[in-house]
């Protein structure tokens, strides 16, 4: 337990931004999960696209706000421009065989 003021404010400020940043880490896995279901499926490229940018927008939220590491954040966003890629530009097996 806080002996101080100040240390009971500061836990009770660290707690809240716990509370808040896992809360947006999930919502990121969560997103994540579902575009990668959906490249998998390469079924609706539009809603792909569309969950795409939606993620990438949160992950871009949370590395500016240091909710993950500013690196990790850019790591995350070019696996998933990645994946949209490839869903939409399926790879062309020419049958010749790689050496």
């Amino acid at each position: 337990m806080p002996h101080t003021k100040s240390a009971a404010k500061r836990l009770r400020q660290n707690l809240k931004r716990r509370r808040h940043n896992r809360a947006i880490l999930r919502e990121i896995r969560e997103l994540v999960k579902r575009v990668k279901a959906r490249a998998k499926s390469r079924s609706d490229l539009e809603a792909l696209e569309k969950e795409t940018r939606l993620a990438i927008k949160k992950i871009d939220k949370a590395g500016i706000r240091r909710v993950i590491h500013p690196n990790a954040a850019a790591r995350r966003k070019s696996q998933l421009a990645r994946l949209l890629h490839e869903a939409k530009n399926p790879p062309q097996n020419s049958g010749a065989a790689k050496t």
